[in-house]
């Protein structure tokens, strides 16, 4: 599995570089801040919803501190989709965040 730090990322997002992001924490988690212009897709939904995303693009994902990303990496790679995971995630996030 690809992993990204979070201050790799922040890099990437400082350059201009658009990331497509996917946060797989829990609403009331993502209420509290999530990085902005991130998707929000709760782990429990991408199994029914990763038809909606597009398998020609590269996904980072994001949760809050690195495990349930890696889950849904591995589900989403078995897909046949281009996932990155964050590594630490949200806890290890020292960027902006939007409520």
């Amino acid at each position: 599995m690809k992993t990204i730090q979070p201050e790799e990322l922040q890099a990437k997002l400082d350059a201009g570089e658009t990331v497509n992001m996917i946060d797989v924490r829990e609403a009331d988690e993502v209420a509290a801040g999530k990085i902005p212009g991130a998707q929000h897709l709760p782990l429990g939904l991408v199994e029914f919803k990763h038809q909606e995303l597009d398998k020609t693009e590269e996904y980072v994902i994001i949760c809050r501190s690195g495990g349930r990303s890696g889950k849904a990496c591995e589900y989403l790679e078995s897909q046949g989709f281009d996932v990155t995971n964050m590594s630490g995630g949200m806890l290890e996030w020292q960027g902006e965040v939007e409520l």
